[in-house]
């Protein structure tokens, strides 16, 4: 069995992605973040806090759950006609989305480091609330960037961030959505990275935050292998997560890489079309080149310069990936595909009205692949997606879209 090493060299690169392209003068801030954090992750008092917080925080483990009904309709259920669908319920976490994994240990990892501040950009407001969260837990200041588009679409998130006590930027220049936000909090950051701690949304940006965040989400994997075991008996026969940054579907992904029996799906924003802007299918439309920090696939022109995106889930629309995703798609063990807004709406409604679940737009676009490939899949073959957020904040702007 071919092995795959999840790790990235010391450099910070899985494969010729990743790395730290970054001005002379943060090199040093950013080495002394690895430095930190790899004496860090090993240490037992460490480990021994993020658990408890886990544990009666969080609310982990999360469940996994059979969608009975979901597959019924659209792979066979208990007929054994075609596939039967499985939901790791990261929507079930406190603050509702796998965010909250990673972003607890950012904090405390800022906190034991003596920052003063954290800071982060966010898209539909899910790692904002969860980096807000944390913050209030572990008694931090916080600033969120966000993009003004996001901000109109996302308000109740906006508001759980004010009321968490973070300061949230309206980000008002260039597309005005995630990528923006980005590079308003890279700016502010710069103004004193001594004493401020980026806390980085998903598996994106300079080494060594691929690899934190990255470690921090493989819980979500971790425990659904034990799960899926004692469930059913076996491992799954197929993954699926929604990719943006990437962070929900690398939590999932890691725990099953090096079985390649195991089938593995990401799926990216399809959008409206494929024509530019009008999608963020960094993957499956675009090329290797530098974005925030690291050297990943983005969709650029032909000067290098990220491309404007859209994606009806704002936490998907973002031009870049994470460099081990790009790595992932190269050596081909992982699938990249994609689903467009109308199969995101389907199977939002779907999921809602079948199993009583109502799901982040971001996952609905994992769930809409899953739909597709319950009918194409062997009879009895299971698919696990990891439902990596719930739909509270998207109602309002779901129920516009339809008429509801």
């Amino acid at each position: 069995m071919k092995k795959f090493d999840i790790n990235p060299t010391v450099e910070g690169y899985f494969g010729s992605y990743g790395g730290q392209i970054l001005p002379p003068s943060l090199k040093p801030v950013f080495d002394r973040i690895t430095e930190f954090y790899l004496s860090l992750r090993d240490d037992a008092e460490f480990l021994e806090e993020l658990m408890y917080y886990r544990k009666h925080f969080v609310g982990r483990p999360s469940p996994v759950y059979f969608a009975e009904k979901l597959s019924a309709k659209y792979g066979g259920g208990k007929r054994e006609a075609g596939g039967k669908i499985y939901l790791k319920r990261e929507d079930l976490n406190h603050t509702g989305a796998h965010k909250i994994n990673h972003t607890i240990a950012e904090a405390l990892i800022a906190k034991r480091m003596g920052k003063k501040k954290l800071l982060a950009e966010t898209g539909a407001g899910q790692h904002g609330v969860a980096l807000a969260t944390a913050a209030a837990l572990t008694g931090m200041p916080c600033e969120i960037h966000m993009g003004e588009i996001d901000v109109a679409k996302q308000k109740p998130n906006v508001t759980r961030m004010k009321m968490l006590g973070a300061k949230v930027v309206e980000v008002k220049t260039g597309t005005r959505t995630l990528k923006d936000a980005v590079d308003s909090a890279f700016g502010e950051f710069l103004k004193d990275p001594e004493n401020t701690f980026f806390g980085i949304g998903s598996v994106v940006g300079p080494h060594p935050f691929p690899m934190i965040v990255r470690d921090m989400q493989r819980v979500v994997g971790e425990e659904a292998k034990y799960q899926f075991r004692e469930l059913t008996g076996k491992d799954p026969d197929n993954l699926v997560a929604c990719v943006g940054g990437g962070s929900n579907a690398i939590g999932l992904f890691s725990a099953f890489l090096e079985d390649e029996q195991i089938k593995i799906h990401g799926v990216e924003p399809g959008g409206k079309s494929f024509n530019p802007g009008e999608h963020a299918a960094t993957l499956t439309l675009g090329s290797p080149g530098n974005l925030h920090g690291m050297h990943t696939y983005l969709l650029q022109d032909g000067e290098g310069e990220p491309l404007p995106v859209y994606s009806i889930a704002s936490g998907l629309d973002y031009p870049g990936i994470g460099p081990q995703h790009s790595y992932l798609k190269d050596i081909k063990r992982v699938n990249y595909v994609t689903a467009d807004d109308k199969e995101c709406l389907d199977a939002f409604m779907e999921l809602s009205r079948l199993e009583g679940i109502i799901p982040a737009l971001e996952s609905a676009h994992a769930v809409a692949y899953a739909m597709k490939l319950a009918g194409q899949v062997k009879p009895g073959e299971t698919i696990l997606v990891n439902l990596s957020g719930r739909g509270d904040k998207d109602i309002d702007f779901v129920a516009e879209k339809l008429g509801i």
